[in-house]
Formats: C-alpha cells, sequence, structure tokens
C-alpha cells in the first residue's frame, strides 16, 4: 500500500455508504427520502460532542476577552465554511474582523475555485500563522473531514508551537496519528450518501458547530441582549431597520423617537437602550458600556 493509500485509503468519509449503492436508480423523492434519513444523523453527531462544545465556548469567551482571536483553517469545502462564519461576524455582531479569521488553503482564489495541490502545501500552513501574529492568546481550530488535511495540520502544528489552543474539528472515526494540536473533536456523521462528498453531511454538521461557538461565545461577551443582536454595522437599509426596530422594542419609543434617539448615540443600539431607560446622555451611556466591556444587561443592572 503506498503513502497515499494508506492516508487516505481508510478513512470514514472516504468509504461506500451501503444504504446508498442503488443511489443512481433512485428517483428524485426515493433520493430525497435517503438524504432526510442521513441527515438526521447531523444532530446526533452535534449532540454527542455538546459537553466539549460548551467547553470551548467558554474558552473562547475568555480568549476574546483577553485580547485573543478566533482562526479557522481548511481547504477547500472545510476552509470555505470557516471563511463564511468568520465574513458573517462583523455584521451580526459589530465585531472588528480580525477578530474572527480564517486561513484558507490556497487563499482567497479558492473561496471561488479549487487551486491545484493548495490543501497539500505544507510549507504555506506555517507562513500563514506566522504572517497573522497567532499567539497564546489565540484559538486556532482545524477543520478537517478527514483529519489528514497537510495544510491544516501544518497550521495545527505551527500554531501549538506558539501556544495557541489548537483544536481539531474532523469527521474521521479512526485516529489521527502524528497530529500535532492539543484537543480533537469528533463529528461523527458516518459515510456520505455520495461516497466522499464530504459537503454533505460533514459540511452540514460542520456549519452547524461553527454556528453555535461563535454564537455562543458571542452571548458570553455580552454581543446579545435578550434574544436582539444589539451590536450592529447599520451598513444597509434592512441593518438599519433591525437596529430601530430592536430600539422600539426595548424602549417603547415611536419610530421618529428612536431614529432621533439613535442620531444622537452614533448609531449604537446599546447606548440607545440604555440612555433611554437609566435617563442619561449618550456620553455617558457610552461611558457606563465601557466600564461594563460593552455588556448591556449588566450596565443595565449594576447600578
Amino acid at each position: 500500500m503506498t503513502n497515499l493509500e494508506d492516508r487516505y485509503g481508510n478513512l470514514t468519509t472516504e468509504q461506500p455508504n451501503p444504504d446508498s449503492t442503488n443511489l443512481d436508480l433512485l428517483s428524485p423523492i426515493e433520493f430525497l427520502e435517503l438524504m432526510q434519513k442521513e441527515d438526521f444523523r447531523v444532530l446526533d453527531a452535534l449532540a454527542r460532542v455538546q459537553d466539549e462544545l460548551g467547553c470551548l465556548i467558554e474558552e473562547l469567551a475568555e480568549r476574546f476577552r483577553a485580547g485573543g482571536r478566533l482562526f479557522y483553517t481548511g481547504a477547500g469545502t472545510s476552509g470555505r465554511l470557516g471563511m463564511l462564519d468568520a465574513v458573517e461576524c462583523p455584521p451580526t455582531f459589530g465585531t472588528d474582523p480580525e477578530l474572527v479569521q480564517t486561513l484558507l488553503a490556497g487563499g482567497y482564489e479558492c473561496l471561488v475555485r479549487s487551486v491545484e495541490g493548495a490543501e497539500d502545501d505544507t510549507r504555506a500552513g506555517t507562513v500563514a500563522v506566522g504572517e497573522r501574529g497567532i499567539t497564546d492568546k489565540d484559538l486556532v481550530l482545524g477543520i478537517a473531514a478527514s483529519g489528514v488535511t497537510p495544510f491544516v495540520r501544518s497550521v495545527l502544528k505551527e500554531a501549538t508551537r506558539r501556544g495557541a489552543l489548537t483544536v481539531l474539528l474532523k469527521c474521521h472515526e479512526g485516529a489521527v496519528p502524528g497530529l500535532e494540536t492539543k484537543r480533537i473533536i469528533p463529528l461523527l456523521t458516518g459515510p456520505e450518501v455520495l461516497t466522499g462528498s464530504t459537503r454533505l453531511k460533514a459540511g452540514t454538521a460542520t456549519k452547524m458547530f461553527l454556528n453555535r461557538l461563535t454564537t455562543g461565545a458571542m452571548i458570553q461577551i455580552g454581543k446579545v441582549y435578550q434574544n436582539r443582536m444589539v451590536d450592529l454595522y447599520l451598513t444597509c437599509d434592512k441593518l438599519r431597520e433591525r437596529a430601530i426596530r430592536t430600539t422600539r422594542e426595548m424602549t417603547g419609543l415611536s419610530r421618529e423617537e428612536a431614529v432621533e434617539l439613535l442620531q444622537r448615540v452614533g448609531g449604537s443600539v446599546k447606548a440607545a437602550i440604555l440612555s433611554h431607560k437609566l435617563g442619561t446622555t449618550p456620553e455617558e451611556a457610552s461611558s457606563r458600556l465601557a466600564s461594563h466591556r460593552g455588556n448591556l444587561r449588566q450596565a443595565l443592572e449594576r447600578c
């Protein structure tokens, strides 16, 4: 057996699914019924790692509070899923784009097309860690359904050497020998309906994992009040309307009053709510928020 056969041949993610051997003979409805059945495995896989994910959320929130960052790293579908989650954090939570980043094998070009050999480039992974200045304050999450992607392994190795908290998220059921990382979290979704196509169950489970990780951590650091987004960048009509609606719902003000209040506080939904509820000036509201690290609930309750 060659080295490549040994590396890839026995991966869970590369095995045929015994329930889909007649995939090419199924009607569209039969195909969808099979997919529906298989996709239930995604929620089961997430439930099995709930405790590990809960701990990771707490650790990530602690690192954010201490000035650390989150880095995803992956190739192909895995890397694109990391990039998707990272770019959604600023508009959803008002974060600096530097807070959640992605080290994508092959660079940004790989978002729209495959770059030959990118996932096998170990030197590029090592260099990328240095270019981003990853330190022991940061958390680096490797995303690799197979667990063997050379680029991801090299990123985790170098990030571990620099003291970062390194975690591998994988869908392969077996061991991952020679991996230099501090933790491994298995999302065991089983073989794909279309053999080897990890954009299916593995990709869906990964997307849901990342959704929960960043949303959970942002809640912990005060980016959410009740169940509302209160750290918005008012960069489009939809977000501006959301800010106005949230301010109205939290204060009971009319639309005109909410718009005027948001203008006075520079568009900050948090400052608008705090200023109205406590009867403070915009400057006092902003100062109070800063003293509570931007946590609106704490600013309201710790009078």
